[in-house]
């Protein structure tokens, strides 16, 4: 294998791997884009209709 010919299989592998990244970007840009759209749709559920001390934080202290 010549010189030239490493080079460009060098280059093609890096140039592969920095698709392989940009692709990996791109979809969790696109998954977190539809989980907010998602929650923005649902909205937070409400606690009005719990009974008392129901959907609150848990003291894990005492």
């Amino acid at each position: 294998m010549d010189m030239m010919s490493m080079v460009t299989s060098i280059l093609s592998m890096q140039q592969g791997n920095l698709q392989g990244e940009i692709a990996t970007l791109v979809t969790k840009q696109n998954l977190d884009a539809e989980k907010f759209a998602v929650q923005t749709l649902l909205g937070t559920p409400s606690t009005a209709n719990l009974s008392p001390g129901i959907g609150d934080n848990l003291n894990t202290v005492a």
